[in-house]
């Protein structure tokens, strides 16, 4: 494993244990609050179990959302295990998605919901840093697959047939 991996790893690790820590805080805090103002008309903490995708769509499909989830992280994991990842901006992204991803995911199985907290006041969705990091995650990987020239090449060369 190189030093590339193994860094990634733990910035998983760490985007993870951040967001699982902020919503212990939203569980512990936030929860008997209700709604607590960060700065006025701008930025608050509401706390919200959200049991859907994204803006709360398909409320109740749990088991769904974790099948998803998975097959992502196979996707990656094979995208991984197969590639030599050279794009920084490509590698950022995909730490930051599986990062969020895997912040929801525990909240999924073992809650049976998803923390939010986080509210803007010119964006109404309550939303958590798992999701942040997943939509950051995903702007980066279209930029750098629009506007970088290579950001994975294959690990080994297939060998040719005679």
């Amino acid at each position: 494993m190189d030093i590339t991996a193994i860094i990634s790893i733990i910035s998983i690790i760490l985007l993870v244990g951040i967001d699982q820590a902020t919503k212990l805080y939203a569980l512990n805090v936030i929860k008997p609050q209700g709604t607590i103002t960060v700065i006025d008309n701008f930025y608050y903490f509401v706390y919200v179990e959200n049991r859907g995708a994204a803006f709360g769509i398909m409320q109740n499909r749990q088991w769904l959302f974790i099948i998803i989830t998975f097959l992502i992280f196979a996707a990656f994991g094979y995208m991984l295990y197969n590639y030599k990842i050279e794009g920084k901006l490509f590698l950022l992204a995909i730490v930051l998605v599986i990062g969020g991803g895997i912040g929801n995911l525990i909240d999924r199985i073992f809650r049976g919901y998803v923390v939010d907290f986080l509210q803007f006041s010119f964006f109404d969705p309550v939303c958590n840093l798992a999701d942040y990091f997943i939509t950051v995650g995903a702007v980066f990987l279209i930029i750098s697959m629009i506007f970088c020239e290579k950001n994975i090449s294959p690990r080994r060369e297939k060998s040719e047939k005679s």
